[in-house]
């Protein structure tokens, strides 16, 4: 990565977490290696004078001072940069989409952007998953009560999340289907025409949400157990979760393995898949974090490996 140029689109500098972030540790990776740091927002990019361009900061110093950067004049086209690398978190919403398409027009200048503009374009990470239905949980895709009332019938504890939603914003589990339940349920459908997933509980998530990175279409040998605490049955870390670095199970890594094949030949490099015993609940393909936690755990580092792959 010497004397390489790489420009991260983010959420604000401000907003991300320097002790745990993987943006900041993919910055900081690079930096060590005698890279320069660039970074944007989404409402930064622009199609000007027949090129994609953007508004882009320089963080002089990544190691050091991850959110302190340098607004530079004028605009810069991205097929000037070695490397970009779309970091933005969900939701994926209609800014996130037309960004997407202005990244999908700049891979056609010539610009490297990871992941693949096209194939985030392609794929909902909560749908993704069924290609792989296999070693899913019992898992629907639905708007309408009826059909929560069937699948209710079929398992004593079901969860419900949109198919939009990160770090376990928004996910229900329901036991009864009180009417305040089904209020929730009429809810996240928007009176019920927006789609939502429904699955059955897994109780195994109590012994972890496992994270498990797929760089370059190979999983990485350690993955990110995280645990939900006290009453919650949540393992995400943004919503409380502790995170636990564990190796792979056999079967992780069999899943791992096949979903990687898929991921690479898509042009997604780095993704995140989520487990919970042997059951697979989604494929991350946005900005999947929890290499900093296995890092400072295990002195693994997920960032200097996918690196090494470019």
């Amino acid at each position: 990565m010497k004397n390489s140029t790489s420009l991260f689109i983010t959420d604000p500098l401000s907003a991300l977490n320097a002790k745990k972030d993987t943006t900041i540790l993919w910055m900081q990776e690079i930096a060590v290696q005698e890279g320069q740091i660039f970074q944007c927002e989404m409402s930064d990019l622009v199609y000007s004078d027949g090129i994609t361009q953007a508004k882009v900061s320089e963080i002089p110093d990544a190691v050091l001072a991850p959110q302190v950067a340098q607004s530079l004049d004028g605009l810069r086209p991205l097929n000037e940069f070695n490397f970009i690398y779309m970091r933005k978190d969900p939701p994926v919403d209609e800014n996130y989409m037309n960004a997407l398409h202005l990244l999908s027009q700049a891979k056609q200048e010539g610009a490297k952007v990871m992941n693949d503009p096209d194939a985030l374009k392609k794929f909902n990470e909560k749908i993704f998953a069924l290609q792989f239905s296999k070693w899913m949980p019992d898992t629907r895709v639905i708007c309408k009560q009826e059909d929560l009332l069937n699948f209710k019938d079929k398992h004593q504890i079901i969860i419900l999340k949109p198919l939009d939603g990160m770090g376990g914003e928004s996910i229900y589990k329901f036991e009864n289907l009180s009417s305040e339940d089904l209020d929730i349920f009429q809810a996240l459908t928007s009176n019920f025409q927006t789609m939502v997933m429904v699955q059955n509980f897994l109780p195994e998530i109590y012994e972890g949400d496992y994270r498990i990175l797929i760089i370059h279409g190979k999983p990485f040998p350690v993955a990110l157990a995280r645990i939900p605490q006290g009453d919650s049955f949540k393992g995400n870390l943004a919503a409380g979760g502790k995170g636990e670095a564990r190796a792979l199970s056999a079967i992780q890594q069999e899943v791992g393995e096949e979903i990687g094949a898929l991921l690479v030949a898509e042009g997604i490099t780095f993704a995140g898949i989520d487990m919970i015993g042997s059951y697979l609940t989604e494929i991350n393909i946005t900005s999947p974090t929890g290499a900093r936690e296995i890092l400072n755990q295990t002195q693994q580092n997920p960032i200097q490996t996918f690196l090494e792959s470019l």
